[in-house]
């Protein structure tokens, strides 16, 4: 028979607990379940996420955009035929074969071949029977020989490649941030459940161990209800808790798509790694922080972007004021009679050599007189070119305090963490005082479980520091532009 003076000893109310019907606690992941590590996590996230995979086309996109701009310096073939015969007389046929081969100097060089005959053709037109061959150039000589639209589009689009690197990587950085943020909510809400189990599991023991010694007459009916409603507490807690956790398990799992673009769940029984523990619960030190902030205003994808914008309208000021210069065009093209490429013995074939007694020549000049459009171009693209500006002294300013006010805060959460972990070790040491005393029968069951519920507070507060500090470092990344 048991002692009315004496606790029942500890493993005896663990033995009855299992005796006891099922509370309907349910269990948190268990440690050896499959751990998805952050990194992973990640890296799945970059592979298959279809954010990530339309922010990849980015580069491509550049690619192709300078392709098409290159396009403009293409050779063009050109041919055309008029003819005309009425009652079954001719009147004249025109021919008019080109090859046009842009330079990226400004020159075109040209070659082609014309044929016009018949009596009412053209006299600027006519040719001998085996027509007028030439190659030539077109020189520009004051507006499109430095710098023309054709030169201008393929820089800009050689620029843009920069931009769409940096659209790339900013779309890239933005979803890992994301991420990052819910897989460590994940985390804490992993670890929230694992302390409400165990918190009630704690409650569960107590209970049976309690309600033996009612039963013994050691102690009195109501200490009993005193620790059913805390163990009915505890599960009502823990079935908070566990939605929680399987909600956050729900957001994490949004980020997981297969190769073939479809979403995927995480799998039975994953959870996440643990929360990083003090070992990693460093700020950034000073050196590495002014480091970090240099390779921040040299690489970070909203600078990157203005910077790339700057170039776009630096190359298209050159344009605008070449513009403001007249167009002038020469023409040179040297003649020879015959058709060419004719082979030796067809009819009509060369005559010898090209000479420059034999050429065409022209001349073409145009020249607005107000020159109010071009001038109103210019002075609109200065004004972009000095917003430009002024946009990337404001980025960098934002880019430094950003990164700072991360660094901040990472410095404030490393010693909130190493506050609350004495803490919580303090709760744990007054709460055992307690165990102590309660089974020595000097204390009472509300005191306990206030006890364990500072504790339990503690060790909550103490998670959710550990994965604000989680998600402080993947802030501090993202702030720093880092890939």
């Amino acid at each position: 028979m048991l002692s009315k003076n004496k606790p029942l000893p500890w493993f005896l109310g663990l033995l009855l607990a299992l005796l006891l019907p099922r509370t309907g606690c349910s269990q948190a992941p268990q440690a050896d379940s499959v751990v998805i590590s952050h990194a992973e996590f990640l890296r799945l996230v970059d592979q298959y996420h279809p954010v990530a995979r339309q922010a990849a086309q980015q580069p491509t996109r550049a690619e192709q955009e300078i392709r098409q701009a290159r396009g403009a310096f293409d050779p063009a073939l050109t041919g055309k035929y008029y003819g005309k015969t009425l009652k079954g007389s001719d009147y004249y046929h025109d021919w008019e074969t080109a090859l046009r081969i842009p330079t990226w100097f400004g020159a075109d060089v040209k070659a082609g071949w014309d044929r016009g005959t018949g009596p009412y053709v053209n006299p600027q037109e006519y040719t001998a029977i085996g027509g007028l061959s030439y190659v030539g150039l077109s020189v520009p000589l004051a507006q499109g020989l430095l710098i023309d639209e054709r030169r201008t589009a393929v820089r800009v689009a050689r620029a843009l490649v920069g931009l769409a690197d940096a659209e790339r990587r900013a779309v890239r950085n933005k979803l890992r941030l994301s991420a990052s943020k819910d897989y460590w909510e994940w985390a804490l809400a992993t670890e929230r459940l694992r302390l409400l189990v165990r918190n009630e599991q704690v409650a569960g023991v107590r209970f049976a161990g309690i309600r033996q010694r009612v039963l013994a007459g050691d102690l009195a009916a109501l200490d009993s209800v005193e620790a059913l409603s805390e163990l009915q507490n505890r599960q009502a807690q823990r079935v908070a808790g566990r939605v929680q956790w399987q909600n956050a398990a729900l957001v994490a799992s949004s980020y997981l798509w297969d190769a073939e673009g479809r979403p995927r769940e995480l799998p039975p029984g994953a959870g996440p790694q643990p929360l990083p523990g003090p070992t990693a619960w460093r700020a950034p030190a000073p050196d590495s922080l002014a480091a970090l902030a240099e390779r921040a205003q040299q690489q970070h994808p909203d600078l990157a972007k203005t910077r790339a914008k700057q170039a776009q309208l630096s190359l298209e000021s050159r344009l605008l004021l070449n513009k403001l210069l007249p167009k002038l065009t020469v023409d040179y093209n040297l003649l020879l009679p015959g058709r060419p490429f004719a082979f030796e013995g067809s009819p009509q074939p060369w005559q010898g050599g090209y000479s420059a007694n034999n050429y065409k020549l022209g001349l073409s000049f145009a020249q607005p007189l107000l020159l109010r459009a071009e001038r109103a171009k210019r002075q609109l693209n200065l004004l972009k070119l000095r917003e430009a500006g002024w946009q990337l002294d404001y980025d960098q300013r934002q880019v430094a305090n950003a990164l700072q006010t991360s660094a901040n805060d990472a410095q404030a959460l490393a010693e909130q963490l190493r506050l609350q972990l004495q803490a919580t070790a303090n709760y744990q040491r007054l709460r055992n005082g307690e165990q102590i005393r309660f089974d020595a029968g000097e204390s009472t069951i509300f005191l306990l479980n206030s006890r364990e519920a500072s504790l339990l507070a503690a060790r909550q507060k103490l998670a959710e520091l550990q994965a604000k500090f989680a998600q402080t470092q993947a802030q501090t990344r993202y702030a720093a532009g880092l890939d």
